[in-house]
């Protein structure tokens, strides 16, 4: 070594680099809840009657040069700080992977359990259930499994990646209507539907995963899309769409690869095409748009690049102010939970009740605003993975990825907990759903994006 620096200096030649080889496991472990159950996804209490197909904690860990980070996609509705942090207090223990390098999202399937937190929205979509407030007890146990499994699956590994674009699938589900409006899921065929209200995300990035030798396996496929999971319905537990990607892929490539899907910026973005007086609800759509979405991701397996060099990892927490909640407000909300607990009929409007469970909520932080977690994982100067803690406007993730330096930037959103939706700020004065449910103020949004592309930024530059 000591004769390679002598001609390095005497010769004025680089030497070459000594950094070791990327490492990489996955696995998939069963989250599926016990029938009997309460669901998530609705406004309404509803038990799980049997199993469609099973829910997965899927789990990919690189290593390189000592640096060692977890991505976790659990199909569920959403994920909660507390479990997210308990979680990687097992995984740091199991694994001496730093809690700090975790990354754990939802793929806010519809489908799968309440995840009790002892809200008010959750108190009454439960009911109290022992059967959700085990659940939860018992899933950071579970998301650690997955990390130690995938963990000790490691082996030296290569990785590629590419985009690919799937146009027909996504739709905005906020609209300009006839009278000035902002409509929300109008319908289908609505004839006073002027226009969207905002863009979609079409963009599939794939990362692929493969062991490093002479006739290489495959381990993992990441894919990512901004698309809200609400296509199956009814009272089974389903992982919607992701599950017959998964079918799909491993079809092609195996039954040992393991398909880790995450959502992107969907918060406004669904699968309803409003200008097709098509049914679109069941295992039938979800299959259909799983298939195309696979169908994608095979076809960017044609044109895929190969990546390598520093795993490197940062996180900040955000400060996120509250919208305005009066104290007039807070009293009629709690009086609208009150009826909804008895069972008072008639039942409160929708969005009555959507403003109801935010206000309480609100008005319960007495003025403390959330602190959030914006973390980004990055490989290379290719591979950027960005969570953000919330269901996101898209347009907001757009402005990250038109922002980041790296060549291919995935945005995880429900992760690593998560305060509900994050609209942008020309939505809060539009109103809507998702205005109206969301417990942050104007201007959240982009203090997320300011934190991604700074974090983005200072990793591009190491």
């Amino acid at each position: 070594m000591r004769l390679l620096l002598s001609l390095a200096i005497t010769l004025g030649f680089a030497l070459p680099s000594l950094a070791g080889p990327l490492s990489a496991g996955a696995s998939a472990v069963d989250i599926t809840p016990p029938k009997g159950c309460p669901m998530a996804g609705y406004y309404s209490v509803r038990g799980a009657e049997g199993t469609h197909d099973p829910l997965f904690a899927k789990a990919l860990v690189f290593e390189k040069d000592g640096t060692k980070v977890a991505l976790v996609s659990l199909d569920l509705i959403t994920t909660r700080r507390g479990v997210v942090e308990e979680a990687r207090k097992l995984i740091e223990k199991l694994t001496k992977i730093p809690g700090t390098n975790v990354m754990i999202s939802a793929t806010h399937s519809h489908t799968g359990p309440v995840l009790w937190d002892g809200s008010p929205l959750t108190e009454v979509l439960s009911g109290g259930s022992k059967i959700a407030k085990d659940y939860v007890a018992e899933l950071p146990g579970k998301i650690a499994d997955a990390v130690k499994k995938a963990d000790d699956a490691r082996k030296p590994a290569k990785v590629s990646f590419g985009t690919g674009k799937e146009e027909g699938l996504a739709f905005n589900r906020r609209f300009h209507m006839a009278d000035g409006s902002i409509g929300w899921n109008p319908g289908k065929k609505n004839p006073k539907i002027v226009r969207p209200a905002g863009p979609t995300d079409p963009s599939v990035p794939v990362v692929f995963i493969e062991t490093d030798e002479d006739k290489p396996k495959p381990i993992a496929v990441y894919v990512n899309f901004a698309m809200h999971l609400d296509t199956v319905g009814g009272l089974n537990y389903s992982a919607d769409y992701p599950y017959t990607l998964s079918k799909a892929l491993a079809t092609v490539k195996g039954d040992d690869v393991v398909t880790v899907f995450t959502t992107g910026t969907c918060g406004d973005i669904n699968h309803i095409n409003v200008e097709s007086d098509k049914p679109q609800k069941g295992h039938g759509e979800a299959a259909r748009i799983g298939t195309r979405l696979a169908a994608e991701v095979l076809r960017t397996f044609e044109v895929l690049k190969p990546t390598d060099g520093a795993l490197r990892v940062s996180s900040e927490t955000v400060e996120l102010a509250l919208p305005a909640v009066t104290a007039d407000e807070a009293m009629v909300a709690k009086q609208i939970l009150a009826d909804i607990g008895k069972g008072t009929k008639p039942v409160p409007k929708f969005l009555d009740q959507v403003q109801a469970f935010k206000a309480v909520d609100v008005a319960g932080r007495l003025g403390k605003p959330y602190q959030v977690e914006v973390q980004v994982i990055t490989l290379g100067e290719d591979l950027a993975w960005v969570s953000l803690p919330g269901e996101i406007f898209v347009e907001l993730g757009i402005q990250i990825k038109r922002g980041s330096p790296f060549r291919q930037t995935m945005i995880a959103e429900l992760a690593n907990g998560s305060i509900g939706y994050i609209p942008n700020r020309v939505a809060y004065s539009q109103g809507a759903y998702e205005v109206i449910s969301a417990r942050c103020a104007e201007g959240s949004g982009e203090r997320l994006v300011d934190s991604a592309l700074k974090q983005l930024r200072a990793q591009f530059k190491k």
